[in-house]
């Protein structure tokens, strides 16, 4: 098994969040726009990378996030903020609505113009630069596995593989099962046909959404000393865990050669103290 280290791009903007913002900010420089526009949670990692890809580039953003406003800001949150991001917060009711375009008229009376991120940063354009991490792979490979939140990374993964590659998806959501048909539709939307060599693993999100376990810090440890390799609780800690636990489990053919990709996000470790390295 390899690691494909998109943790060693930028640790600001790094990952996989960057590939699916890079032709974003592309085409929002072609359409001559200003400020950036793009949702997420309070801990979101696409949130972070946004803020800091916009400081970057000469981009204003604004940040509208799922939940009630708090006085004192969590460590992502901050770090948006002193990036320059503008936050405005709505319920979670709303939130479930935001792609309407009754709430996208509110949006615009309110903020302007603006280009438009979706959640997760997950579009076409996001599938081209997530393709991109299978275009950088140079030796051969037979699986290729990444973590799954809207299963944009995965998707862009997929319209890179031969025939002969199989992808797999590790989510992180509880009751992610609507990834299966997100997946489908993204591709369709693509025109890439939608193969059958992808699936995704519902199994090892440790109950949602920055959801953790006692095992699951144990085993980022673990992995850390034996690896050298740093990962994240909310993404990346239970990619590697299914992964090796599918693996323990006999899940593969003896030879598979498998690529992991590690798609960053460490900054979201700050709001773990038992990943302490004190």
């Amino acid at each position: 098994m390899s690691v494909k280290r998109e943790d060693l791009a930028d640790s600001r903007f790094g990952g996989n969040k960057w590939r699916k913002l890079k032709y974003n900010l592309l085409q929002a420089r072609k359409q001559n726009k200003h400020t950036l526009l793009t949702f997420g949670g309070a801990w979101s990692n696409h949130i972070y990378a946004t803020a800091a890809a916009g400081r970057h580039f000469g981009f204003n953003t604004i940040g509208i996030i799922r939940g009630e406003a708090h006085q004192a800001l969590n460590p992502a949150l901050r770090f948006a903020q002193d990036c320059g991001m503008q936050l405005a917060y709505i319920d979670r009711e709303t939130y479930r609505n935001k792609t309407s375009a009754e709430f996208l008229n509110q949006l615009d009376e309110r903020f302007g113009d603006f280009y438009l991120i979706p959640e997760g940063g997950s579009n076409q354009l996001a599938l081209e630069g997530c393709a991109e991490i299978v275009n950088d792979i140079s030796d051969p490979f037979d699986m290729i596995t990444v973590a799954c939140g809207t299963g944009a990374t995965l998707a862009g993964i997929v319209t890179a593989l031969n025939s002969r590659q199989h992808a797999t998806g590790f989510a992180v959501l509880k009751g992610a099962g609507f990834l299966d048909s997100a997946v489908k539709k993204m591709l369709a939307e693509n025109h890439s046909v939608v193969s059958s060599n992808w699936h995704i693993e519902l199994d090892y999100h440790f109950g949602g959404y920055a959801k953790t376990t006692t095992g699951l810090f144990d085993f980022i440890r673990q992995f850390r000393s034996d690896h050298g390799i740093e990962l994240d609780a909310v993404y990346t800690g239970k990619m590697f865990y299914g992964l090796f636990d599918l693996i323990e489990k006999g899940a593969f053919e003896k030879g598979t050669r498998i690529v992991a990709v590690h798609s960053g996000g460490l900054q979201g470790n700050a709001g773990f103290p038992q990943l302490s390295l004190d």
